[in-house]
This record gives structure tokens, sequence and C-alpha cells, in this order.
């Protein structure tokens, strides 16, 4: 026996899935008695599953109830409609949960946030249009580059030094649901204390307390930054005399700080080249021609600084004899750097003079002698 339906039957069946599943135009989201989503917002990761329950009215008498849904599955159960996705695979999706009003008076209805997030693939940072070592009092710029998170409206990302935050990054604005990929950038000016310090970034993702808790964080590798700079002195430049005996060490320091290390170079001004490239000069036993000024200077790729030393070398002081005495080869030359002297003795109101010049002693009779040298060829006349 074949059993004949008619077709209307399949035309109204029809219609009310159809309402059932499709939204239609005049949706009332401030009616009084509105549907209410249970959570009233979800936060899903890509791919991951969720679910959310509608409670469409307390008193409405509509038998035309619904969610509207792009992706997963719903159920009802009296006025609760339970939505569920196994798998969250669309980007930017809002379920709506609504009953009918009266004839002609709309929809009333919900919608539903859900925001689907992705962490990033890669964080990495360097420097805009730049490479190699930085040179100090310079402005160059860090970039953060960021590929592949969603959604970018969502994400902060911040730029520090060693463990000291310096700010967050500045990106262009982008609402965009769908993964994307963008550069962040922060301008500093590099310093000489910049030398070796370590530069990373770090991408948070702030999804609000409905979101993964703590938030999804994705940090860069450090990047070690090295800063070049001119050789800078800890001290004066310019020193006041300095004033050594003879016979006694002399050492000069003008030691620098620089990066590329320093090389220098000392001078006995006006022009005499001294040999060591130290920026220490050490001389053993000063004499007179040690004296004068001397210029150190201490170079490298970036510049140059200059330090000056005024030197002073002053003879030992003059020695006493009693009765008949003799001043020995030896004794000259370690007082007076083997120079030629002239000899005062004084004994009440009678003076004698001569001269030693390192060739043979000198005797002398006086309570009181005094030598001091003289570029003569002879000795002054008594």
């Amino acid at each position: 026996m074949r059993i004949m339906i008619p077709c209307h039957v399949f035309i109204i069946v029809s219609l009310l899935d159809f309402l059932r599943d499709v939204h239609v135009s005049g949706c009332d989201v401030h009616c009084e008695d509105k549907p209410v989503f249970t959570p009233s917002r979800l936060v899903v990761k890509h791919g991951d599953p969720t679910s959310a329950a509608c409670s469409v009215c307390r008193s409405c008498q509509s038998n035309i109830t619904g969610l509207e849904r792009a992706v997963g599955d719903h159920t009802t159960n009296g006025t609760t409609i339970l939505w569920t996705v196994e798998n969250m695979t669309e980007w930017a999706t809002s379920p709506i949960c609504y009953y009918a009003k009266a004839v002609d008076e709309g929809q009333c209805c919900t919608f539903l946030s859900v925001t689907v997030y992705k962490p990033p693939d890669s964080v990495s940072i360097g420097f805009t249009n730049h490479s190699g070592p930085m040179f100090a009092s310079h402005q160059y710029t860090l970039r953060c580059d960021v590929l592949n998170v969603a959604p970018i409206g969502n994400l902060i990302v911040t730029f520090y030094r060693g463990r000291t935050p310096l700010g967050p990054g500045k990106s262009k604005v982008n609402a965009q649901k769908k993964p994307a990929s963008e550069v962040f950038t922060l301008s500093i000016n590099a310093s000489k204390e910049d030398d070796g310090v370590q530069y990373r970034c770090k991408a948070e993702l702030q999804l609000g307390p409905e979101g993964p808790q703590p938030p999804p964080v994705v940090e860069s590798r450090s990047l070690r930054a090295a800063v070049h700079y001119k050789p800078q002195h800890q001290g004066p430049t310019r020193h006041d005399p300095i004033t050594v005996t003879a016979g006694d060490p002399l050492r000069l320091n003008c030691e620098t700080e620089g990066n590329p290390g320093p090389s220098y170079t000392w001078t006995l001004l006006p022009a005499s080249l001294l040999p060591p490239n130290s920026s220490v000069l050490s001389i053993t036993s000063a004499a007179s021609k040690h004296g004068g000024r001397y210029a150190c200077s201490a170079s490298n790729a970036v510049g140059t600084t200059t330090v000056t030393f005024h030197v002073v070398v002053k003879p030992k002081e003059g020695f006493h004899c009693t009765g008949k005495h003799v001043l020995k080869t030896e004794t000259a030359a370690a007082l007076f750097d083997d120079v030629r002297l002239w000899i005062g003795c004084a004994r009440t109101s009678s003076r004698r003079r001569g001269a030693l010049n390192g060739s043979r002693g000198f005797g002398i009779a006086s309570h009181l002698c005094v030598a001091r040298p003289f570029p003569f060829a002879h000795a002054p006349s008594a």
C-alpha cells in the first residue's frame, strides 16, 4: 500500500527548520527578556573544542526559537540550547540565540562573543636598516618580527634591555581576526654603557579574564649589542706639573677606555716620538733630559683622545763636607747624571770654586759645599 503525503507538509517542516537555523531580519538586542549565553564570552584556541549554553527566555510563549551558528552543532532541551564545537576552525564567528516575538515584531536575540586565538609561530629581534656594531650617540631602531598570530589586535609587544623593560613597540593598527604577521619598532639612543647589553622582545596575547592564565607568551632570542666609542680618559686630560727628583723613577699613566681597544702614542713635545705603545710610560731613573711636556694619544677607529703631562725634574739636594773631602766621579754621576758641575764651597768669608767633569776627583777643605749643573765649557772664574 502506498502512502501519499501532501507536498505542502514538507514545505511547512522545511520552513520551520529554516526559521530555527537562519537569522531573520529585525533582530532586537535590547528586548527586556533576551536570551542569555553561559558563559557570556568565549575564548578558544584555534583547533580546540568549545561549547556554550543559551537560555532562550524565561517568560516568553514563543514556539520559534533557535541558534544561528557558522560552525558546530546545537541541541535543544526545553528553553535551553546547547552549542558544541569539536574543532574550532572559524576565525570570526558569533552564534546568535533568538526567539520570535509577537507577529511582525521581529526577534529577540543575543550574540555570543567568541575570540579565536593562535600564538605566534615565531618572534625575532633585530635592527631596522642596520647591521654590525652601533656607534655611541647615534639613534637606532629595534624591530620585533611576530609571525602568524591571531587576533593581532590583542597582541602586546614589549622590548627589554637585559631585564629592564624599555616600553611597548609601535605597529600599524590591525583589526584582522585571522592570523597575520606584524613588525613592532622602538627607537633607542646608543651609548657606551650599551656595549655588551642583551636586547630581546616579548609578544603577549592579552585575551582578558576569559582567556588562558597566564596569557600566551612567546619571546625572541637575545641580541647582544656591540657599541663602538672613542677612547675616554677617566681622569683630567691635562694634569698639574709632576715633579720628580733626579735619579728617581718616573711613571706616567694615560689609560683610557674605548671600543675597539685603543692604541697609544707618546710624544715628548714638541715632536720627539717615544717608543712604547702602551698606556703607561715608565722611566727607571729620571734625568734632566726627561723634563718637559708629554702627550699621550689614545686612538681607535672611532676617534682620538689626548692626555698631556708636565714633568719637572729637579736635582738632588746639596751636600755637606767638613775638613778635607774628595768628591769622587762615581758620586757625581749618581747624583747629577754625569753632567759638568759647578762646585762652590764656603768657609767664613772665603770661597773656593772649581769644576768637576767626571774625569778626576776634586779636593776641598770647607764646611759647606754646594754643587749644581752649568752649561759652560769651563768653570766660572774665582
